[in-house]
């Protein structure tokens, strides 16, 4: 395995986990389209360079799948994703998206016809261990419910846009930093029809902006950009696995959140670290 991958894929993690605690404390200004809709924005604006000096014309079929896939994984996704955010929290939503690696084992199976051995499956039921632990909380069960399901549809969405990007990777003469750029340029488009047909506006309190573009530098820029390097140096299955260390890391956000570590959040992420590893 690259170590250049795994250092990215760690770093990567870690810039999501600060981020998503950044974003936590923002749900209160806006509806989860809008705030994605901001940060996509504000992510493409600081992208705006490497979007100028694309070679789009000879790359144009890789660009429209790069489109496509800003669209999915990041347009939709990280909409699930921050509405998840706001009915779980940080560590428990984080916790969550650590059965993206069994998903994407178990669709390497179905699309690509390759073997799941015992050891993934053992990390499947692991995973799924920790996910009733993240449901079983002290929220109420039917905000657990929504919280899951838009956890999961998250999960789904970015693994679509992960397998799209990394097709793109092997099979094209774009860096990490340009397929990163045009993934949020499409995640941005997406979601412009979206939010103008609400016709709705964000009233961002005084003080908060530069939280507001730290968060998506860190979060958006600098994670994607990471993510797509791990993408183009290591496949999908243990790219995703070393990313979603996001949990552990979590659980030290979780406590400035008001949110304390109790033994069943430790269990959770420890079940989940496992079946990651297992699924590997």
């Amino acid at each position: 395995m690259p170590m250049i991958g795994v250092m990215a894929a760690l770093a990567a993690a870690l810039a999501w986990t600060t981020a998503s605690g950044m974003w936590r404390s923002l749900s209160d200004q806006g509806s989860a389209l809008q705030l994605n809709a901001l940060k996509n924005g504000l992510a493409t604006l600081l992208f705006l360079p490497v979007l100028a000096l694309l070679p789009w014309q000879d790359n144009a079929a890789a660009i429209a799948m790069l489109l496509l896939s800003g669209g999915v994984g990041i347009a939709a996704g990280d909409s699930f994703y921050l509405a998840a955010l706001r009915r779980l929290g940080t560590r428990r939503t984080l916790t969550l998206e650590a059965v993206g690696p069994v998903l994407a084992s178990l669709g390497s199976v179905m699309l690509m016809g390759e073997r799941l051995g015992a050891r993934a499956w053992v990390g499947a039921l692991l995973v799924a261990g920790a996910v009733v632990l993240v449901a079983d909380s002290d929220v109420p069960l039917h905000r657990d419910r929504q919280g899951l399901a838009l956890g999961l549809m998250a999960v789904l969405c970015g693994l679509s846009g992960a397998f799209l990007a990394r097709q793109v990777l092997i099979s094209s003469d774009l860096t990490p930093l340009q397929t990163a750029a045009v993934r949020l340029l499409g995640g941005w488009l997406a979601l412009l029809p979206l939010v103008r047909a609400r016709g709705s506006h964000l009233s961002i309190r005084s003080g908060l902006t530069l939280r507001i573009v730290l968060a998506t530098g860190l979060g958006t820029n600098l994670g994607i950009a990471l993510q797509q390097l791990v993408f183009q140096t290591m496949p999908v299955g243990p790219g995703v696995t070393l990313m979603s260390t996001a949990p552990v890391m979590a659980l030290i956000a979780g406590r400035f959140e008001g949110d304390p570590i109790q033994p069943r959040g430790v269990l959770a992420a420890v079940l989940a670290v496992a079946g990651v590893a297992c699924s590997v």
